[in-house]
């Protein structure tokens, strides 16, 4: 059976591009409203809050494509 990546990779360069499944689109839409959500709610707290939030997110998501996505490499497009 063929695994079903969550993010494909890019065509050019190192990393992932846009979502290649439902799942995906899931986490990158919820990653999408996390972050203005925390400038909304986390700003009046203080920038180094909002900073730790977003540097959070951003992991989580990162994490997320590692766990889910192609293997990242660098590719020259037609592979």
């Amino acid at each position: 059976m063929k695994k079903r990546y969550w993010f494909r990779a890019k065509r050019y360069g190192w990393g992932w591009g846009l979502p290649g499944t439902w799942q995906g689109w899931v986490v990158l839409v919820a990653f999408l409203v996390a972050a203005p959500l925390g400038a909304v709610f986390l700003l009046g707290s203080g920038v180094g809050a909002f900073i730790l939030y977003e540097a959070v997110i951003t992991a989580v998501l990162l994490a997320v494509c590692f766990r889910k996505g192609e293997p990242p490499r660098w590719r020259w497009g037609g592979d």
